[in-house]
């Protein structure tokens, strides 16, 4: 028996945003997390692909006590926080119009994509601006680093949002 709404069959159970933000949340919660990154950085090679890869995936770090670090705990997760927020809001407000006038998955996974690309590099620059120490060069040097993390795992967001309602 298949599920029904008022208009037919439920074919979607979520909105493309919904499952894109989700995503984004599982990707920086397992690949930010302090054992996600410590692994990383032991245990792969800086110059293969895959070990570079592993540890891009590891950019929006976030860690439960800052040490000795100024700002605390809420200037070092500040990118991850920031990271989450805009790709959240990125992801609601990209592909409503842009889906509305181009139908098929395609315009749902590269507005998902885009929107990942765009958060990265908008909280890399905003998480220098709002921490401690802020400068120009650290702020555009971080949003660089930021838009190329966006840019080289935001297919998985892009992917996540396939399917779902505009």
């Amino acid at each position: 028996m298949a599920l029904t709404n008022r208009t037919g069959a439920l074919s979607r159970y979520g909105t493309a945003a919904g499952t894109g933000a989700l995503a984004a949340l599982v990707l920086v919660a397992v690949c930010g997390s302090p054992a996600f990154t410590g692994w990383a950085g032991t245990h792969t090679d800086p110059n293969s692909a895959g070990g570079w890869y592993l540890r891009l995936l590891a950019w929006p770090a976030w860690r439960f006590d800052a040490g000795d670090q100024a700002g605390g705990v809420l200037a070092a997760d500040l990118r991850a926080i920031l990271l989450l927020i805009f790709a959240a809001g990125l992801l609601y407000l990209l592909p409503a119009t842009q889906v509305a006038r181009v139908p098929g998955g395609l315009s749902q996974f590269f507005s998902g994509w885009a929107a990942y690309v765009l958060a990265g590099g908008l909280a890399g620059l905003l998480g220098v601006f709002l921490g401690p120490g802020p400068s120009l060069l650290a702020a555009l040097q971080t949003a660089a680093a930021g838009a190329s993390y966006g840019f080289l795992t935001g297919w998985i967001i892009g992917t996540a949002s396939l399917g779902g309602r505009a």
